[in-house]
């Protein structure tokens, strides 16, 4: 009972994060598409510094555990692949090409976790594992496909650096599992976005310093506090508790609920449909995630072989 409440939490967790992200994508975009000169890098580095003097503000304030001085290199690599690569990557990328085209890329994350789980946690590739994969992500390409009308032009170098974002990310949910279940959450978000920006910072302040800030009116100030607290905040808060509760692939299979949110969020704004296609790609998708979360474990698979 206590482990099936611990995976619910897992669940709405990621869950929250993905709804934040797809809400997350069209703001980005918009904030990128102003005449601030807010470009990918400095609206990054914007997020690193915002989300560092959070996490760090909110560690004192609740006394939050410190970090075992063996963990600092760890944190290290951990932000290299999980922050700094993960975002800079996404966002740079979205600037270069479509959403569409981001979109269909970011899909295939869950493909390149599943991968990275074989390797370095030595879950298992189950048949039921690979067809919750390829469910969800028919169903998120019929999704991002029948939705063609986003703007934007696409462009090759624009999406394989979107799939740079998507190898960091799963390396970042597989190989740093130890490391995540180990340290409370806000404690490994703030040393790793200190250290992330700490990274970023020679190939990013230069272009902080080309915003126009007194230019930002409310409306793009609301935007951006977004992007630092929502879609960088409080879900980098969320994800450690889903990575500990979910396995990698069960939690990169929430990805195929962006696509969606950005549907319905478009819906609401009048720039968009929900009709037939919608309403089967978004079945697909939870039909995908059901049958990933049903798919053994890795202690599963060892105890049949000991049993037989």
């Amino acid at each position: 009972n206590r482990n099936m409440k611990q995976t619910h939490i897992g669940h709405l967790s990621i869950f929250a994060v993905n709804l934040i992200f797809g809400i997350n994508t069209p703001i980005t975009k918009s904030i990128l598409n102003s005449s601030l000169n807010i470009d990918a890098l400095a609206l990054t580095y914007l997020r690193f510094i915002g989300a560092t003097l959070v996490f760090w503000l909110v560690s004192i304030l609740f006394k939050i555990p410190k970090a075992n001085k063996k963990d600092i290199p760890f944190f290290i690599l951990a932000s290299l692949f999980g922050v700094v690569l993960n975002q800079t990557s996404f966002v740079f990328g979205l600037s270069k090409t479509s959403p569409v085209d981001a979109s269909i890329v970011v899909s295939l994350t869950p493909i390149v976790t599943m991968i990275f789980s074989a390797i370095f946690i030595k879950e298992p590739i189950t048949f039921k594992k690979v067809l919750g994969v390829l469910i969800g992500c028919s169903g998120a390409l019929i999704l991002i496909l029948s939705n063609t009308s986003s703007g934007g032009n696409s462009n090759w170098i624009g999406n394989a650096i979107c799939f740079v974002s998507c190898l960091s990310y799963g390396l970042y949910l597989t190989a740093f599992k130890p490391l995540i279940q180990r340290n409370h959450p806000i404690t490994l978000m703030k040393w790793m976005f200190l250290f992330g920006t700490i990274i970023s910072t020679p190939f990013t302040f230069s272009h902080l310093t080309n915003i126009e800030f007194s230019q930002i009116d409310a409306d793009i100030t609301l935007r951006i506090l977004f992007v630092i607290l929502g879609a960088t905040f409080v879900t980098y808060l969320l994800i450690p508790v889903g990575q500990t509760r979910l396995r990698p692939t069960t939690l990169s299979m929430y990805n195929y609920l962006q696509p969606i949110v950005t549907t319905v969020l478009s819906v609401f704004m009048g720039l968009g449909i929900f009709g037939l296609k919608q309403s089967i790609a978004t079945a697909l998708v939870f039909l995908g995630v059901y049958i990933v979360t049903q798919s053994k474990t890795r202690a599963q698979v060892l105890e049949k072989r000991h049993t037989t």
